[in-house]
């Protein structure tokens, strides 16, 4: 056979076994769609913990390169009896740089769409950096903290939050009060939650509970950053529930956030338990 026959040949032969591919696949059986004889609902069905890179924008200026830990759910109707797995990644890998609220939303909003659901949640958390400077020496520093995204879609409704997680020293007001002399302090977690009608940096969350610890933390001290932040302590006591009501207090007065929840959690230093206050604040549920 001539080299012009057997190209012919194979070339004739690809296009039999692409036809017979595309022919074969458009028969393959969509098993999720099959009818499910129990009739159950799902409440939610998806992927979770799928870790993937992201780009958040920064007040500095710039975007900040991150990976983020993904969990995708719709609702599943009774009469169906799978979800097309897939199509969540297929999301995701479409909108993998440059996160913002707004792309957020569009992913949330997609993802519903394609998956035919009523009801969609997307959470997002990833670690976000910032670069922190002693109080005294400017000794530069990172600190890192803890961010979730969260997306609510339930029929034509869709609610965004944003959360952050941010730890502080806390000194104890009663222990300042009748020790003859130091208190005793702690590590604490603060948390905040919000749902806002604008657009607002994730250091304004950070900076506002760093603000109403008694003292905030930093990458790096010398010795005089430390006596610095030890007596700024201090002079700066506070239970969890001042901590909660100040910070609400300050999220009362930004007309942007119309639902937050609160929470410090202090490590106690001299308990082996942990105190907790928990504030929660529905601007517009109050209004109506």
């Amino acid at each position: 056979m001539s080299t012009v026959a057997k190209a012919q040949g194979a070339s004739n032969s690809t296009s039999v076994e692409s036809k017979g591919a595309a022919k074969s696949s458009a028969h393959i059986e969509d098993v999720q769609g099959r009818n499910d004889p129990r009739h159950l609902a799902i409440n939610k069905v998806g992927i979770c913990d799928i870790r993937h890179p992201v780009s958040i924008k920064q007040r500095v200026g710039g975007h900040q390169s991150t990976v983020a830990t993904f969990g995708m759910y719709v609702n599943l109707p009774h009469h169906f009896k799978g979800t097309h797995m897939s199509r969540f990644v297929q999301i995701l890998n479409a909108h993998e740089h440059q996160i913002t609220v707004e792309s957020f939303r569009c992913m949330l909003g997609e993802m519903t769409e394609r998956l035919e659901a009523d009801n969609g949640h997307i959470e997002m958390s990833f670690p976000y950096f910032v670069d922190k400077y002693a109080p005294v020496t400017q000794e530069k520093g990172v600190m890192d903290y803890n961010v979730t995204f969260i997306g609510d879609q339930r029929g034509k409704r869709t609610d965004l939050y944003v959360e952050v997680k941010v730890p502080v020293t806390t000194l104890c007001p009663c222990s300042k009060d009748i020790s003859d002399y130091g208190a005793h302090n702690q590590r604490s977690l603060i948390t905040i939650r919000v749902r806002a009608t604008e657009f607002f940096w994730l250091e304004e969350l950070i900076d506002i509970a760093e603000s109403e610890g008694s003292c905030e933390l930093y990458g790096i001290l010398k010795r005089v950053d430390e006596k610095a932040v030890t007596e700024r302590a201090y002079d700066n006591p506070k239970f969890v529930e001042d901590v909660v009501r100040d910070i609400a207090q300050r999220l009362n007065d930004d007309a942007r956030f119309r639902y937050y929840v609160v929470e410090s959690e202090n490590f106690e230093s001299i308990h082996n338990h942990s105190a907790y206050a928990m504030i929660e604040q529905d601007k517009d549920a109050s209004a109506a």
